[in-house]
């Protein structure tokens, strides 16, 4: 039974509400995390909390419960200037500098003569999600 810092094998996929698959196990070898670690939304992890090895399920996630509602200040405006001699198009990623240094990724929303807008939320926001699930093991 899945508890606080079990070692847990399992298959999953996540999809998106159309139904369109964003990531998967069940075509390849399963994954492995320890409980607690963060390497799942808290949000998955509560549900997988106490679950034995064989389980088969699928839960819903509400947007607010996996990525949050798409949030219209991460949208930022820019002078296509900024992004010296490379050819925008909309849907391109770039990496840019956090204040603290880290990384931020933001994708090309819309590109004009005057303004290029990068939204920097995250890619999955604003969608109700599907973990499917199957538990191998459990140590």
């Amino acid at each position: 039974m899945i508890r606080d810092t079990s070692t847990v094998t399992l298959h999953f996929s996540l999809s998106l509400e159309n139904g369109d698959v964003v990531d998967s196990t069940f075509d390849k070898a399963p994954a492995t995390f320890t409980y607690g670690d963060g390497s799942l939304l808290p949000t998955i992890e509560k549900r997988l909390l106490g679950l034995m090895v064989g389980t088969k399920d699928t839960f819903i996630l509400a947007q607010e419960e996996a990525f949050g509602a798409k949030n219209p200040q991460n949208i930022q405006r820019f002078k296509p200037s900024d992004f010296s001699e490379e050819k925008l198009e909309e849907g391109m990623m770039f990496s840019f500098a956090d204040a603290a240094g880290g990384e931020l990724p933001g994708v090309v929303k819309s590109i004009s003569d005057e303004v290029v807008e990068i939204d920097f939320n995250h890619p999955l926001s604003g969608h109700q999600l599907a973990f499917k699930v199957e538990i191998i093991d459990v140590k």
